[in-house]
Order: structure tokens, then C-alpha cells, then sequence
């Protein structure tokens, strides 16, 4: 089968495209899909860079969601059919034609939702439904601010927030960035400096975003980290939940004084983690999705889509942080 394989630590260029890789076989609990859509994502790059916390023997194929059809399945998997349209998560091994995903991450498609779609909707959106609802507790009418908010799961997080009837304000490192976010619905925006910020900066951005929420915030939604954390915390609300998602920017130290002037709660958001411990829940949670793409309130915003011998050029596009949406690699 066609794929492309890390067999070293390294950026994109360290990628090779093969034709000739084995087709995979499902154990008792795998379904094997055929893949005919797979959707980028930041880990896959920490991923070839052994800078995840996953870290799978090479040679393997990048690539952690995918839609596609049934094409097996193991001997102990009997709510699958061959050629039943699905969409999955995987650790690794998308970028390929094939790929074998644990019964318990494989989720049905509904039919009006192209396979495009369906691949761009897990990661993102899963991850922000997690944070903001079963995490963060996210309520109608508070205030939500989504820190890099026009890439995949900061786009997600506000729709999702708008969904669950928050006012957003979305944050950006450009007018265009935010634009972005404005059409999929944020109330308000912010551009911040991008790089790294002077104590001036910091505060500058804190100030500004009181300006925006004088009540303060209610949730902050941060898949950014590094030197904004602490300017977007102390523009929490009391009572707020500051929901830790990812480190685009690096690891952020917080002075911790901060947590109880403000009465406020750091929130850990790991689904990757949450879905293999509660597969139920993770299932529950993809159905809601699917009824809220059906009824028009989710759309993912697909920004370019690439054969999969063009991976590697993909994969620079979302290193460069230019993305503003999904990328997609079409098999």
C-alpha cells in the first residue's frame, strides 16, 4: 500500500513516501479502514519529532484521525460492517491507505456528512467539546476566551463555545487570523504580539482583555501556552476554569498566587488520554458532535487538501502556523 513513514527523528523533510508497505492486519479488537481522508494535526508533527507523549516504534506513518470505510474486521468486533462509512482515531499510521484503529475509536459517519469532514472532525472538535463542556463546564451566557483561536481546535472551540451559548472572544497573532474566527462566530477579538513579549507586552494584553470582560473571564480555552498564560489568567473571573490544551507556544510557568486571588481552577485537558479511559463517554460525545454538525452549528473549515505523496509539503504548511483550518490529505 501507498503511505509515508517516519524512519527518523526529524521535521517534515525526514518523511519518505512508499508504495510498497504491507497492508496491515486488525487484531481481535481493530477494524481496518480504508482511508480516503486524513486530517493534520500539531501532535503529528511532535510526533515525527519525538517531542509527543507517544512515541511509536519506526518506521510509522504520521496521521491521528481519519475517515474512510470498513475494510475488515477483527474476530471480536461484531457493531462493524464491511463498507460501513467511518471515521477513527489513531494514535498513528493515517497517512496511508489503509489503517487499523481499536473498535472503541471508530465511529459511524452520518450520510450527508462528506468524508472530509467527518476526517477534520474528531481531534479538533472532540478535544474542544471535552474541554469546554465535560471539563470546563462551559454555562449559557458566560464569557469564553479561545487563545489561538483561528487554528483547527481554536476555529472548534468557537463554534462549539457559540453552540453551548457563550459569548466568545476570540484572541490571534494577526487581523486575518482573527478574521477567521469572526466568521465562525466569535462576539469579540483581539490580536495579540506574536514571538516573544516584553513585560509591557504582558500587561498590554492583560489590560486589554479586561477591557473586553470586565466581570472578567469565565473559561479560558488555551491550546497556546508559553509567555500568555499568565496575562490571560489574570483577566480570569472568580470562580474561572483556565483549561490547559496544548503548548504551541511552549511550556508556561504561572505565578501560583494567581489560582487563589482569583478562586480559580487549572484544568487539564487531555482526550487523548480520556477517551481510552472512558470509551462510553468518548462515543457519547461523538454523537452529540455529529447532531450538532447535522443541525448546522459546526462546519470544519478545511483551508487546503493534498494528495497524500504531498505530505510532507502539508505538513511544512501547518509547521509554518499560517494554517488557518484544517489541512487535509485526500487518499
Amino acid at each position: 500500500m501507498r503511505t509515508v513513514l517516519s524512519v527518523e527523528k526529524g521535521g517534515p523533510d525526514t518523511l519518505v513516501y512508499r508504495t510498497d508497505a504491507p497492508v496491515p492486519d486488525p487484531s481481535d479488537n481493530e477494524v481496518r479502514i480504508r482511508v480516503l481522508a486524513a486530517a493534520l494535526n500539531l501532535p503529528d508533527l511532535l510526533l515525527i519529532e519525538d517531542k509527543y507523549q507517544d512515541r511509536p516504534a519506526r518506521p510509522f506513518a504520521p496521521g491521528s484521525e481519519v475517515a474512510g470505510t470498513v475494510d475488515a474486521v477483527g474476530s471480536n468486533v461484531s457493531n462493524f460492517r464491511l463498507g460501513q462509512r467511518v471515521m477513527a482515531v489513531t494514535s498513528s499510521g493515517g497517512l496511508a491507505e489503509f489503517v487499523c484503529a481499536p473498535s472503541t475509536k471508530v465511529s459511524t459517519i452520518p450520510p450527508e456528512m462528506p468524508f472530509d469532514h467527518a476526517s477534520a472532525l474528531l481531534v479538533t472538535y472532540a478535544t474542544a467539546w471535552h474541554g469546554l463542556k465535560y471539563r470546563g463546564k462551559l454555562a449559557k451566557g458566560e464569557t469564553l476566551l479561545v487563545l489561538g483561536s483561528s487554528g483547527g481546535v481554536g476555529l472548534a472551540a468557537v463554534e462549539l463555545g457559540k453552540a453551548l451559548g457563550a459569548r466568545v472572544i476570540a484572541a490571534a497573532s494577526s487581523e486575518e487570523k482573527l478574521a477567521v474566527a469572526r466568521e465562525a462566530g466569535a462576539d469579540d477579538g483581539i490580536v495579540y504580539p506574536s514571538g516573544s513579549l516584553t513585560s509591557q507586552q504582558q500587561r498590554d494584553l492583560s489590560g486589554s482583555l479586561k477591557a473586553l470582560a470586565p466581570g472578567g473571564i469565565s473559561v479560558i480555552f488555551d491550546p497556546v501556552g508559553g509567555e500568555y498564560v499568565e496575562p490571560a489568567f489574570r483577566s480570569i473571573a472568580w470562580g474561572g476554569r483556565y483549561l490547559v490544551v496544548g503548548f504551541a507556544a511552549g511550556i508556561a510557568s504561572l505565578p501560583m498566587n494567581l489560582p487563589l486571588l482569583k478562586g480559580a481552577d487549572i484544568v487539564g485537558v487531555y482526550w487523548a488520554q480520556a477517551i481510552v479511559r472512558d470509551p462510553e463517554a468518548h462515543q457519547s460525545a461523538v454523537a452529540e458532535l455529529c447532531d450538532l454538525y447535522e443541525s448546522g452549528l459546526i462546519r470544519p473549515r478545511i483551508q487546503s487538501s493534498f494528495p497524500l505523496e504531498s505530505s510532507v509539503e502539508a505538513l511544512k504548511l501547518l509547521s509554518s502556523r499560517r494554517a488557518t483550518g484544517k489541512i487535509i490529505i485526500e487518499i
